[in-house]
């Protein structure tokens, strides 16, 4: 025991007193207060339920520590957790506690959020076959009027919170030219679902078919 206890007595010897300078280096420095805005992350949220309601991307946050660790590349990890596995669909508020703070450094402690809540709305996802307007880049040619279009597949899927997907009856395509169109035409035209929170599930291109016909001159039988 005793030969264990002097082996490198010397390193641990310098070990404990380096320890110890640090800890006095610490301790003398001046504790400061600053404000950073983290994002917040979230985990565990139900593969059925999603966000239906804005959220703020980051919340600004107290902490106070000593200076040297209270610089902004230290402070770049930090964000905000929220724990949804008990998560139900409706109103939620969350409350901004220290334990939902994580990548804070060693010795900076957490002191206060603004806000210290956030209220969000979750609802249950579903999927709906909607039918699919097209948007037209340029008028047709002079004398030409669009009869007729369809499109391959006629509808696509979409899918996203409850109220968003039941409010939408139709998505549209980015604009199509037709002002070289004299008869008819197939175009490959991508798809717009015109709300950030729903997404498609099909495939985001769609063949578009359009039929123009030459308009009757003035005066003709």
């Amino acid at each position: 025991m005793r030969r264990f206890l002097n082996e490198n007595l010397v390193w641990k010897l310098l070990s404990i007193l380096l320890s110890f300078l640090l800890w006095v280096i610490v301790a003398r420095e001046p504790e400061l207060t600053t404000s950073i805005f983290a994002p917040i992350l979230f985990r565990n949220i139900p593969n059925d339920l999603d966000l239906a309601s804005d959220v703020p991307e980051r919340v600004q946050l107290e902490v106070r520590g000593p200076a040297p660790r209270l610089t902004p590349a230290s402070l770049s990890q930090t964000a905000v957790v929220l724990d949804l596995s008990d998560l139900q669909p409706g109103e939620q508020t969350f409350t901004i506690r220290d334990r939902n703070i994580r990548q804070l450094p060693i010795g900076v402690m957490f002191f206060r959020a603004v806000p210290s809540q956030v209220s969000m709305r979750f609802e249950r996802l579903i999927s709906k076959d909607v039918p699919i307007e097209p948007a037209y880049e340029r008028s047709p040619p002079e004398g030409y009027l669009v009869t007729s279009y369809r499109f391959d597949p006629p509808k696509v899927r979409i899918r996203g919170p409850e109220s968003r997907v039941r409010n939408i009856d139709y998505v549209k395509t980015d604009p199509i030219d037709i002002s070289g169109i004299v008869s008819e035409a197939s175009k490959r035209a991508h798809i717009r679902v015109g709300d950030p929170q729903v997404h498609l599930e099909s495939s985001s291109q769609v063949q578009c078919f359009v039929t123009l016909q030459r308009l009757p001159k003035p005066g003709s039988n």
